[in-house]
């Protein structure tokens, strides 16, 4: 009898949450740390998977597809900026329809799938002659259908990681209660660690796997990934038993236009001034929207939204005939009307981060041909991979991560009257600063190496690579300042219908980042080429100016940091209701 009272005193959640059975989720059998782990390693083991393969795809498009290097690099941008895009459709499946674990099990089987298939077309048709596809060995002629087979593998692989990123990072914050004091702390670790198993899975890939590949072991790279992925799998599926869910709230495309239209029908109706005359849903809790999801209170600003959740005499008239049912495409809750201004208010901070993604995809480019500019071997002989620099940046992402909670962030609480961390828009201001601060770093060192370069044509002077150190660090560092806070302040602020898509944002930023900085260097060179000057960014950078286009990435990003501010002291935070289950037990449920 004892043992039943136990029983019945176990805590649910407070933020809605339920088990993979549909039944409130008990707080000491599901989610917290022992979900979180599993989600965490299956995120590092799904990253070292990704980019064992799209680390060195562009050698894999030249020396073994036989593609020139303005193709291969056009064919990877393109696959690249897919993978981001398709993250938007796993982000509106999951929110919408599927769920967040039917979601990431789907797009990671997909995932493996492609992987698999990489694997099998290359050792059986693509990488032949065996043992072609290294620096000096080009590989034979291929086949319509065996082009059609690579790039029907590439896309799976763009298809099934875009679809599982967004979903994924989303789910592991679903294991962690934000209304329970000890668990919301955990949720904002949560996006930090998250950030870490991302760059640790990086570092595998582009160490050891990218490795291998540029000799030309092409098998070893890609089975290692498959494997890898697969391993992610069947570790997400083991944890089935114990992940907390959040229920789809439907289709937010179809909420957002009710608004808009309803709105656009009472162009002419007087807002009231007393928010309390606006309409908001009854029934299912109180404290809950028409969706399941938090009711959102009531904001100042787009006032011409707030006609949706005026209730006019036909309305009331509506109400009476259909015995309570309103016609959404005219009336609207304010929770419905305030989802539609919270995405309003994210955009402007969303763009805002776009250049700092250009900053960004700078060490996977333009840092990569500085450094191959430069003197790339020790004293001992060895030979240091330029691309391989970006172990500093992941090295510096690892240590500010451990910085930043445990000293910088309590540091400034302490120095400050309210006795508070810096917000997630105030860290990702700072991002700003240090990204900027980077392109100085990285100008500087191509100032000095250009001094230093041998007139007779030698490799760049006595300037070693290792003075790309700095900038590395300074990228790594603004990444935690920059990425992790977008993560937090993107999944905290989007209703509980578009969590995902807030995920999502942070993925579409990296894409059109890419974009942009291939605008930006399409102009640069266009404004700076001349008969006597082959502009600042050629195919010999002894020849040209790479300094000055990375004061001028510098000097955009202080621009972008200025309309930042504004943007940030002109947003409001959204504000939710609290749940009215707070503090209930299952002994409270029993009937």
């Amino acid at each position: 009898m004892e043992g039943k009272i136990v029983k019945n005193q176990e805590e649910y959640t407070l933020d809605g949450s339920v088990d993979r059975n549909g039944r409130p989720a008990i707080r000491s059998r599901t989610g917290s740390w022992g979900a979180g782990i599993l989600l965490l390693v299956n995120q590092g083991l799904a990253t070292l998977a990704f980019f064992g393969v799209g680390v060195n795809l562009v050698l894999y498009l030249t020396r073994v597809m036989g593609q020139d290097n303005a193709s291969a690099a056009n064919n990877v941008s393109k696959w690249t900026g897919t993978v981001y895009l398709f993250s938007l459709l796993g982000a509106f499946l999951s929110d919408s329809y599927w769920g967040r674990y039917k979601t990431c099990a789907i797009f990671q089987a997909i995932f493996v799938i492609g992987l698999v298939s990489l694997s099998l077309t290359s050792y059986l048709f693509l990488v032949k002659p065996s043992g072609c596809g290294d620096e000096a060995t080009q590989c034979g002629a291929h086949s319509a259908t065996h082009l059609s087979l690579f790039y029907v593998s590439i896309y799976l692989i763009a298809l099934g990681n875009g679809g599982y990123q967004p979903t994924i990072a989303t789910f592991g914050a679903d294991q962690f209660d934000e209304e329970h004091p000890k668990e919301s702390h955990s949720k904002v670790a949560f996006f930090s660690y998250f950030y870490l198993a991302l760059n640790l899975g990086s570092l595998f890939s582009n160490t050891v796997l990218g490795y291998y590949e540029d000799k030309g072991i092409w098998a070893v790279g890609f089975w290692s990934s498959a494997g890898s992925a697969t391993a992610a799998l069947i570790l997400f599926l083991l944890g089935t038993p114990i992940y907390r869910h959040v229920t789809p709230k439907g289709n937010p495309f179809s909420r957002f236009c009710q608004v808009v239209i309803a709105a656009s029908r009472k162009w002419e109706v007087e807002v009231p001034s007393n928010d309390d005359l606006l309409y908001e849903v009854k029934g299912g809790g109180d404290n809950l929207a028409d969706n399941g999801g938090r009711k959102i209170l009531h904001t100042h600003g787009f006032i011409f939204l707030d006609r949706a959740a005026v209730v006019t005499h036909r309305d009331h008239t509506v109400a009476v005939k259909t015995s309570g049912a309103q016609n959404p495409w005219r009336l609207c809750s304010v929770t419905q009307v305030e989802e539609v201004k919270c995405i309003l208010r994210l955009l402007p901070i969303w763009l805002c981060t776009i250049l700092y993604s250009v900053v960004f995809t700078q060490m996977t480019s333009l840092f990569v041909e500085q450094g191959a500019a430069m003197k790339t071997t020790t004293a001992g002989g060895f030979h240091i991979p330029p691309a391989s620099m970006s172990s500093f940046d992941i090295l510096s992402v690892a240590t500010f991560i451990f910085l930043s909670r445990r000293v910088i962030f309590p540091a400034v609480a302490r120095m400050r009257k309210s006795g508070l961390a810096p917000t997630e828009l105030e860290r990702m201001g700072a991002g700003l600063v240090i990204a900027a601060a980077a392109m100085i770093s990285a100008g500087v060192v191509e100032h000095f190496r250009l001094r230093s370069v041998d007139p007779t044509g030698g490799e760049g002077g006595g300037m070693s690579i290792f003075w790309q150190v700095p900038q590395y660090v300074l990228i790594g560092a603004s990444e935690v300042f920059m990425y992790v806070g977008q993560l937090e302040f993107f999944n905290g602020q989007a209703p509980d219908g578009l969590k995902s898509f807030g995920s999502a944002l942070s993925m579409t930023s990296i894409s059109l980042g890419n974009y942009v900085s291939s605008l930006i260097v399409t102009i640069v060179m266009k404004v700076s080429a001349s008969d006597e000057m082959p502009g600042w960014i050629p195919r010999n950078l002894n020849d040209g100016h790479l300094d000055r286009f990375y004061y001028l990435l510098a000097a955009l990003t202080a621009a972008d940091f200025g309309v930042y501010v504004l943007c940030a002291r002109w947003y409001k935070y959204t504000r939710f209701e609290e749940r009215s289950s707070r503090g209930k037990t299952t002994s409270d449920f029993i009937v």
